[in-house]
């Protein structure tokens, strides 16, 4: 098991969790639960989409136009990938993040 450095970077793991509990989220919903500006939060999403990680739809809601962010399956394997490979670091201590 290995970390993936697409998703490593916290602003990038915090927007893959995210998106792994939603079917699809709105660009502003994302930004303001990540707490990131609108230009860091497009930066980011632009490289999970980069990767096949991350599908980004544009739209319309009446006449205002609106982004929407979803995990892809390729994102959503990797995402669990790199779950376990930190849940892996973690049990190394002697740690268990999950109740027994």
């Amino acid at each position: 098991m290995h970390l993936d450095p697409v998703i490593h970077a916290p602003v990038r793991l915090q927007i893959v969790a995210l998106l792994a509990a939603a079917d699809e989220a709105e660009f502003g919903f994302v930004r303001d639960q990540v707490g990131v500006s609108d230009s860091v939060l497009s930066k980011h999403a632009s490289a999970l989409e980069g990767a096949g990680y991350v599908e980004i739809r544009k739209g319309y809601v009446g006449k205002r136009p609106r982004t929407w962010l979803k995990l892809s399956a390729p994102g959503r394997g990797a995402y669990l990938a790199h779950v376990a490979a930190l849940q892996a670091i973690v049990a190394q201590s002697g740690l268990s993040l999950t109740p027994e």
